[in-house]
């Protein structure tokens, strides 16, 4: 699955649950999106709840952004390094705990070390109740 294909399914996903919240409070979303919840009433949102497992290390996760808005993807590459390797995706924000894939022949960021925008502060500070214009920078704009 490319980035944008899975970009489309999670924001139609994230859109599906909402429409379930309507009559909620940005509180209540978040508390709602929280990992034990959301294993117990939308285990089609995330293919690790089947296993109970969690993406990222730590207490208190929020699915809420279950990507991050400071990760920038874009599918034909951002640039050409000089040995040859596609940078495909970056945070935005350099995250010292974000890390990278190095292949033989691309870069992809690596987030599993972040907690950022897992957390329930952070998102309410972002909150939208449109995934889509929370994750707006995520992908570079048309030219």
């Amino acid at each position: 699955m490319t980035y944008e294909e899975w970009f489309i399914q999670q924001g139609n996903l994230h859109a599906n649950v909402m429409k379930k919240l309507t009559d909620k409070s940005v509180d209540e979303v978040i508390e709602y999106f929280k990992f034990e919840n959301m294993v117990k009433n939308e285990p089609d949102f995330c293919p690790l709840y089947k296993d109970n497992k969690k993406c990222h290390d730590m207490e208190d996760l929020n699915c809420y952004l279950c990507a991050c808005p400071n990760f920038r993807f874009k599918m034909e590459g951002f640039e050409k390094t000089p040995d040859g390797k596609t940078l495909f995706s970056v945070c935005n924000i350099k995250s010292r705990d974000g890390s990278q894939y190095i292949g033989e022949d691309y870069i992809h960021q690596n987030c599993s070390g972040c907690i950022v925008p897992h957390r329930a502060k952070y998102i309410k500070k972002n909150f939208n109740r449109n995934w889509f214009e929370v994750m707006k920078d995520v992908r570079p704009k048309e030219s």
